[in-house]
């Protein structure tokens, strides 16, 4: 499981209950040093166990860098940092491998990878395997800070809950430093607090529910990306997809652009001084697939937990017969909450590739 970009080469290894999980990272510049706190910080917000509204699975999720560090700063080879798994629960996989989860990759796994395929936990489409994501894009978001670009993420949706979006001509770090604070991640607090009641209703239901994260980027230099498939929407849509769960990507007013006319989607020019920019940001920030030094924004769609308590249709695949599955285990009714760091993540790997092979 590999990123591929300009600079940047990002190669995830393991399964969700291996001995360990990593990421192994090509092209990083030499002599950056890495605050190893703020990098455990931000994968602490990935992790499992956070309370009932997720999986009462709990790892440490501490990286353990095994090569391309000299003490705390990059030494110019690749850097290596392995996640070691504890809490896993193998026998609560072993009856899915003749009777499918559905919206899982189980059966399609399953044929393309026969007695070999490892399904417990999920195996190598876990959403575990985003904590070395994290790992990796942790330390992206450092650099890009150096840089002065700054990226940051929140709810936007539980269901039919909503939070206020950012707004797109002057969302800034302080909007960032605003969700940190408020703990769940949204810009109000009252926002969140109706989508957490939305969680537990789900859980208690032994159901789930979906939602959306809201990203963006400030700071980015204007031209980053290119046409056609050099596109940044092209490669921030691809990284978002790698995210287990996600169903959609939309930049700027997205599919509520298909309802506009041009006179009102079209984002006229300005001058802020000797600073071209737009009166609006309808584009979010990207036209023709490059920046225009308007503020990055983008949103991404998360299905509902396929894994739910309720009894469920499935199939029989050694006896080729209809029947009833359900569910037992560690699952989150909602995987939005955790999901916000690893858009962040997987933004700042995009991001900072651009720059590098700028």
């Amino acid at each position: 499981m590999i990123f591929r970009g300009k600079k940047l080469t990002v190669s995830i290894f393991g399964q969700s209950h291996a001995a360990a999980i990593g990421a192994v990272i090509d092209g990083l510049p030499s002599g950056f040093r890495i605050d190893r706190e703020q990098l455990q910080a931000f994968l602490n917000r990935r992790a499992p166990g956070q309370g009932r509204l997720t999986t009462a699975r709990k790892e440490a999720d501490e990286p353990e860098f095994v090569s391309g560090l000299n003490g705390d700063m990059t030494c110019g080879a690749p850097v290596c940092a392995v996640i070691r798994n504890g809490d896993t629960r193998s026998r609560d996989y072993d009856a899915f491998r003749c009777v499918p989860r559905p919206s899982h990759a189980d059966y399609p796994a399953i044929v393309k990878y026969g007695e070999s395929y490892d399904i417990r936990g999920g195996g190598p489409f876990s959403g575990r395997l985003t904590a070395p994501v994290c790992a990796a894009g942790g330390i992206a978001l450092q650099m890009l800070a150096e840089r002065g670009v700054r990226i940051g993420a929140h709810i936007a949706s539980v269901s039919n809950q909503t939070d206020r979006r950012f707004d797109p001509l002057r969302v800034s770090p302080a909007d960032f430093d605003l969700i940190a604070a408020n703990g769940f991640p949204t810009l109000s607090r009252e926002a969140g607090e109706e989508m957490m009641a939305e969680i537990e209703n789900a859980r208690r239901a032994e159901d789930s529910v979906g939602g959306t994260v809201e990203a963006a980027a400030v700071g980015l230099p204007v031209g980053l990306g290119g046409p056609l498939f050099e596109g940044l929407e092209s490669a921030l849509a691809a990284a978002c997809f790698a995210i287990p769960a996600v169903k959609g990507v939309e930049f700027g007013d997205g599919f509520f652009a298909a309802l506009l006319r041009g006179s009102q989607h079209n984002d006229a020019y300005a001058m802020d001084g000797e600073r071209v920019v737009t009166r609006t940001n309808h584009a979010g920030g990207l036209v023709g697939g490059m920046t225009t030094g308007m503020p990055l924004i983008f949103r991404v769609a998360f299905k509902p937990t396929p894994s739910i308590g309720m009894p469920q249709q499935s199939v029989n695949l050694e006896e080729g017969r209809e029947t009833e599955l359900t569910i037992r285990g560690r699952h989150d009714p909602c995987v939005v909450q955790r999901a916000v760091p690893v858009v962040e993540a997987m933004t700042a790997l995009v991001l900072l590739d651009e720059i590098l092979g700028a």
